[in-house]
């Protein structure tokens, strides 16, 4: 009988995909809210597109700073502890070997089966430090291109959703039509990209787009309504 190898589909892009939904969501939502509540108070479609444009380009450095700071953050913590684990091992070697056994014995494993394991991570300092890092810290090595290409992520999704609330107010006629359409083309996009991002999460495409349409909806709709009430 032929058999038929078994193929394990992982999703690995997680740093990435988060990255790009925070720029996303955020640039869909802010920008959309900041139009909506011009439009509210009644100025002209050229001050909204100008107050738009200068939240996109603020927004985007910010939260891309933001990414970048955090992403340097996470490096330098994990060096620092790495740092802290190379020293320990040569130091008090014999507490780092309990800490061993201490997570093998969290899985199960006997004293007989656990002693030729850790003789063999002790025999190695790079593999015991890294298995301190993995199993005792709960830490992964992280990319060291990471920060720039958080940083990159995030600015450019927050640029692109930026410009689809605010591109209405570019073309359009008027501000009441130009509300009109942006309400349409960013309620659709918020949809799509909530499906979009339901389908990596493992959610029902359905729940998290409207989930995602109902949130920037609702910012747009307090920005408007304060905005009416205290032209």
């Amino acid at each position: 009988m032929h058999v038929h190898p078994h193929t394990e589909h992982h999703f690995t892009a997680s740093a990435a995909v988060r990255d790009l939904v925070i720029g996303m969501s955020d640039g869909l939502t802010v920008p959309f809210a900041l139009a909506a509540g011009l439009t509210g108070a009644v100025v002209s479609a050229r001050v909204i597109v100008l107050a738009g444009a200068a939240e996109i380009a603020a927004g985007s450095i910010a939260m891309g700073l933001g990414g970048y700071l955090a992403a340097r953050t996470d490096a330098e913590h994990y060096e620092h502890e790495r740092q802290r684990e190379i020293r320990e091992t040569r130091e008090i070697p014999q507490a780092e070997e309990a800490e061993v056994r201490e997570v093998f014995e969290g899985w199960g494993l006997s004293g007989e089966q656990i002693t030729p394991i850790v003789k063999a991570i002790r025999s190695d300092e790079k593999r015991w430090v890294d298995f301190m890092m993995r199993f005792e810290l709960g830490l992964e090595e992280p990319d060291p291109d990471r920060a720039l290409r958080s940083a990159a992520t995030i600015a450019g999704a927050y640029i692109v959703g930026g410009l689809i609330p605010l591109s209405p107010y570019i073309f359009a006629g008027s501000i009441s039509n130009a509300l009109f359409i942006s309400i349409l083309v960013t309620l659709a996009a918020l949809l799509l990209f909530g499906m979009w991002k339901a389908r990596l999460t493992g959610i029902a495409p359905w729940r998290g787009g409207a989930q995602t349409m109902l949130i920037g909806g609702l910012a747009a709709a307090a920005a408007f309504a304060i905005a009416r009430l205290f032209r």
